[in-house]
């Protein structure tokens, strides 16, 4: 297993610049997760390290050695894709020995490598069918199979569960994180669904426009999001971002959103003091938002009145989107509201999970640790 370090990296293709400023170190064992939009550079990011695309700039390590001029087969990593790439006239079985065969492993080691991978992800049953035999899931255990016998010192997985229905997704999503505890080996991981960032990753990348927006652990980047890009893109539904200005009133921070008027708590004043006087968005998760009425005695007293717009039961809960003055919100209410479009709703804020964003922050760029 093995540290990957990427050092002041940068990647041009002409005059589009796809990974700037990008510095990166992924300790031994580490589940790293890249995540953001399409075209935001994560792939290019992973495909470097790969050596299938060469840095216009800085310089890649893999363990102690710098691998800017090894090839992809002498960097001791083995890449799983978002296409399966299977060989379709071989059976599973010489699918996952090919690799290995190239290299002149003996029979013995291959058969042994093969069989172990096989049971590890529960497909040693399939061993003598042809990939078209096989469910999309299955092929991606192949194909993970494949990288798992090469034992090498950096697994790289490039959207490979991207072709799969979302039922299988979940499944998937558990097997390779029970995959990195057995094996205990370094992953680095892309995705542009932030839902497997949080369920999978150990420290999560965030990534826009080819630069690093914020380095942390899941929920640390969940918590406590460093601008207005991560806190929108990191949890589902998205965060509800509401124009307002921060005053000061007798003596206490308040936030003036002109449908309610709520005072900035305590512990949270010093942080945002810098914005007073100026406007702002603030920020607050679709969860941490009340039906006044089952909402906790403590967080009644910060309610505000909006309009229910349209009523999503999910079953264990009930999202909402409703109109609280000019502004659009979502809402998720307990299953025992009753709640009926087009009419009026009590709702309540928990003060100490808001967040304040400036609205027009001097660059958006920030590589803050959570």
């Amino acid at each position: 297993m093995a540290k990957v370090v990427m050092e002041n990296i940068t990647k041009s293709f002409g005059t589009v610049q796809a990974v700037r400023d990008f510095n990166l170190t992924v300790e031994d064992k580490e589940f790293v997760i890249l995540v953001g939009p399409s075209g935001c550079g994560k792939s290019t990011a992973l495909r470097m390290v790969a050596g299938l695309e060469e840095p216009t700039t800085g310089t890649i390590y893999i363990g102690d050695r710098a691998v800017n001029d090894l090839p992809p087969k002498d960097r001791d990593i083995a890449m799983v894709f978002q296409e399966y790439a299977l060989y379709p006239h071989m059976s599973v079985y010489k699918n996952m020995a090919f690799g290995l065969q190239l290299r002149k492993f003996q029979e013995s080691e291959i058969d042994q490598r093969v069989r172990e991978a096989s049971e590890i992800l529960g497909i040693q049953e399939f061993l003598d069918r042809k990939p078209k035999q096989l469910s999309g899931g299955q092929r991606q255990r192949v194909a993970v199979g494949r990288a798992i016998v090469r034992k090498p010192a950096v697994f790289l997985f490039d959207e490979p569960l991207s072709n799969l229905d979302a039922k299988l997704r979940v499944q998937m999503r558990a097997e390779l994180s029970k995959l990195h505890d057995s094996l205990q080996t370094t992953i680095i991981y892309v995705t542009h669904d932030q839902v497997e960032a949080m369920t999978m990753g150990t420290k999560i990348v965030v990534m826009k426009d080819g630069l690093i927006q914020q380095i942390g652990t899941p929920l640390g980047v969940y918590n406590f999001p460093v601008n207005l890009f991560v806190a929108g893109f990191i949890g589902s539904p998205m965060m509800n971002f509401i124009p307002c200005s921060v005053l000061s009133k007798d003596g206490h921070l308040m936030i003036d959103a002109e449908a309610f008027q709520f005072p900035i708590p305590e512990n949270k004043a010093p942080y945002y003091q810098p914005l007073t006087g100026s406007e702002a968005f603030l920020g607050i998760r679709p969860n941490d938002i009340y039906d006044r009425v089952y909402a906790p005695e403590h967080l009644k007293s910060n309610a505000f009145r909006a309009i229910v717009n349209v009523i999503e039961p999910l079953g264990s809960e009930i999202h909402l989107n409703v109109t609280a003055g000019k502004h659009n919100l979502v809402v998720i209410v307990d299953t025992q509201s009753i709640v009926r479009k087009h009419q009026e709703i009590e709702l309540t804020i928990d003060l100490n999970k808001i967040h304040l964003f400036e609205k027009n922050p001097p660059n958006l760029r920030t590589k803050a640790e959570v």
